[in-house]
């Protein structure tokens, strides 16, 4: 019999290794696996939505640009109404908020380090049909490891329950993520270069 060893790390230790494995990437190499990956989302199984919440890239962490997946969203579905991330205080705590934006929206970087709207109209999550979430790697269940703040877990628990969370990736996922927890909310999609992960 053959035995298949089956590799768990905790979130601390995929955190560190893969912004390591991430920043050794060539811009060539991201270019064309960026590409790669628009073509696998446009096999999506899922209709092109109206309301999208996507994110900035920070470029200097080489973290995947979903500008071209928005791009193609618009393309197919000229009436998309595109929402960036804006973190903000709410009764002294710190929440994100998805907020509406043009090609007039003018952005800055915050205190995490991306760039968010300066400002605009908020939309409530219920009224979100995707939400492209950024993440260093995923499990083979759909959980993610994030920047370890949990905007997008608290968030995506406030989202209906038919959103479409979809993460891309450089990498294919690892086995299994030891410090899971019940906050945790998995992703539905996670596109790499070669293949559509459904979880």
């Amino acid at each position: 019999m053959f035995t298949i060893n089956i590799i768990v790390m905790k979130k601390s230790d995929i955190r560190r290794i893969y912004k390591e494995r991430r920043m050794l990437l060539t811009h060539s190499q991201m270019a064309k696996m960026n590409d790669l990956m628009l073509i696998q989302f446009k096999k999506l199984p899922v209709e092109i939505p109206s309301i999208i919440l996507s994110y900035t890239a920070i470029a200097r962490w080489h973290e995947f640009d979903p500008l071209p997946i928005t791009d193609y969203c618009y393309f197919k579905n000229p009436s998309q109404q595109l929402l960036y991330p804006v973190i903000t205080e709410i009764d002294a705590v710190s929440v994100m908020l998805p907020v509406f934006c043009d090609d007039n929206t003018i952005f800055e970087k915050n205190e995490l380090g991306f760039m968010q709207p300066v400002e605009g109209n908020d939309m409530l999550p219920e009224e979100i049909d995707m939400v492209i979430v950024p993440m260093l790697a995923v499990d083979i269940k759909g959980y993610r490891v994030g920047y370890g703040k949990g905007y997008y877990d608290r968030f995506l628990k406030k989202c209906r329950k038919d959103v479409v969370k979809v993460a891309f990736s450089y990498f294919d996922p690892v086995d299994k993520i030891e410090d899971v927890n019940a906050t945790d909310v998995p992703v539905d999609y996670c596109i790499t270069h070669n293949k559509i992960h459904i979880f």
